[in-house]
């Protein structure tokens, strides 16, 4: 499925995450130097803005201000007018750091968390996805997701797709008008991959970034792997996004590892491969 080999778009940051095609460019988070940046197609990068507290998911609301998942405090912010503000507090429901998010058409977020603190060595425990809606209010969106990790909804609103990556596996819900979830089921068992950063194409299939091995993998509903794009030697995938004028550039978060270590390596980046359907949906 795809058209070109993978190759390097920006090297020397340290670990990429929540990559996001916005304004003809690359939006992302790179952790450990608490900045939120942009890159082009020719690898010209921007810092946005300094998250003290770590960046990573990322999405617009229907104004332009751009929400920040701010990891290590449990916080939402918002970004406007050149300045950070505080959306919604997450700590009452996230029990580890906050991760990924999603934002809807309306401005709705709904933001993951780890469960537990995994870099601390603790036990592995079940999580709550939390959506914020636009007044700030903080609502149990689901329960009982191990790891919520990269999502998706799909053009339409009507439906999410999000992975979960202890439980190696990718699950739906059925988004009501009010931003409810429902009607969860599995849309993909991955049995021996572990789902991060997904990205939702114009037929319905899901890109999945197998944070433990070393290949991308396009998946249909009910589970069918119908394409592959292997990874570089030494580099492993943990987020992608279909990008570019026509999008159907394939952008992917990469790094020889993950976890605290990668502050000191400098060996993350972003990468790219052509592909044949383009990107549909949100992010």
């Amino acid at each position: 499925m795809a058209t070109s080999e993978i190759t390097a778009v920006l090297r020397g940051v340290t670990f990429t995450e929540a990559p996001r095609w916005h304004d003809g460019k690359l939006w992302f988070s790179d952790f450990y130097t608490h900045r939120v940046m942009t890159v082009d197609a020719a690898g010209t990068a921007e810092t946005i803005v300094e998250v003290p507290n770590q960046p990573s998911g990322l999405g617009w609301r229907p104004d332009g201000a751009l929400l920040i998942v701010s990891m290590l405090d449990r916080k939402l912010l918002k970004f406007t007018g050149g300045a950070l503000s505080e959306v919604a507090d997450l700590s009452g429901l996230a029990g580890g750091p906050c991760n990924d998010m999603v934002v809807d058409a309306a401005g709705r977020a709904y933001v993951g968390n780890f469960g537990f603190d995994r870099h601390k060595g603790e036990t592995e425990r079940a999580a709550v996805l939390a959506r914020v809606d636009l007044d700030g209010s903080v609502h149990v969106a689901a329960t009982e997701l191990m790891f919520p990790n990269g999502a998706v909804i799909t053009p339409d609103g009507r439906g999410m797709v999000i992975a979960e990556t202890i439980d190696q596996r990718l699950t739906w819900f059925d988004i009501a008008a009010d931003g409810t979830l429902s009607g969860r089921r599995v849309f993909a068992e991955l049995t021996g991959y572990f789902p991060d950063g997904i990205c939702l194409d114009a037929e319905g299939a899901v890109w999945v970034a197998d944070a433990r091995g070393r290949d991308l993998l396009r998946v249909q509903d009910g589970g069918a792997i119908v394409a592959r794009v292997a990874m570089q030697p030494g580099r492993f995938a943990f987020a992608c996004m279909l990008g570019g004028a026509d999008r159907r550039d394939l952008y992917v978060c990469s790094s020889s590892g993950s976890g605290p270590a990668q502050a000191d390596k400098r060996d993350g980046g972003i990468d790219v491969v052509r592909v044949h359907t383009p990107g549909a949906g949100r992010p």
